[in-house]
């Protein structure tokens, strides 16, 4: 069986990966992946300490997180594609079309 600090670490290192990505990298698709490498590191932990606490609370709310996920994913595509139709930019920075 795989030691729960296992989970852990594994969490851990894809939510700073995530993390590096958002903070580095100023594409819109790789900010939007690195968001969802971000929510699946916790996924991660809520599965793994429900495993551990014998509760099926961690996996019913890493369904929620899910869901949320792919709501997310569905709207930041949308926006991205109307940003590129536009050929307003493709880099974060550059973008002030969604303060108004």
């Amino acid at each position: 069986m795989i030691p729960l600090s296992a989970y852990v670490a594994l969490s851990a290192v894809l939510f700073m990966t995530g993390l590096a990505g958002v903070l580095i990298r100023r594409n819109f698709i790789i900010v939007l992946m690195s968001v969802e490498i971000m929510l699946n590191a916790a996924n991660i932990n809520l599965v793994a300490f429900s495993q551990h606490l014998d509760s099926m609370a961690g996996q019913m709310a890493a369904l929620f997180v899910i869901a949320i996920a792919a709501g997310e994913a569905a709207v930041g595509l949308a926006i991205i594609i109307v940003v590129f139709r536009g050929n307003i930019a493709t880099n974060v920075d550059q973008i002030n079309l969604l303060k108004w």
